[in-house]
């Protein structure tokens, strides 16, 4: 067996500790904490959105805006820019 010189060493009763552990789980004890659920994280994953859920009742809060004479859309990104960071970033498409 390979011996790691730089591992940290155990104490005494930190390897009592270890075979006491090895011992329980060969006689076949379980932890009684391990079928427990926490149940903050189910509640927590029930309060997540998934993509592609139905949004067919919500409403959006902000008001949309056509493309005004004085901005374009980025060929790079894609977004609406005012004509004065056509300059900046090279890039424009009308």
């Amino acid at each position: 067996m390979a011996t790691d010189y730089d591992a940290s060493r155990k104490t005494e009763d930190e390897q009592k500790e270890e075979s006491r552990e090895a011992r329980r789980l060969t006689l076949g004890e379980q932890d009684k904490t391990s079928g427990k659920i926490d149940e903050d994280e189910t509640e927590l994953a029930e309060s997540y959105e998934l993509p592609g859920a139905d949004l067919s009742d919500e409403t959006l809060s902000i008001e949309v805006v056509p493309k005004q004479t004085d901005e374009f859309t980025c060929t790079g990104c894609f977004l609406v820019q005012h004509a004065s960071r056509a300059v900046l970033t090279g890039r424009r498409s009308v």
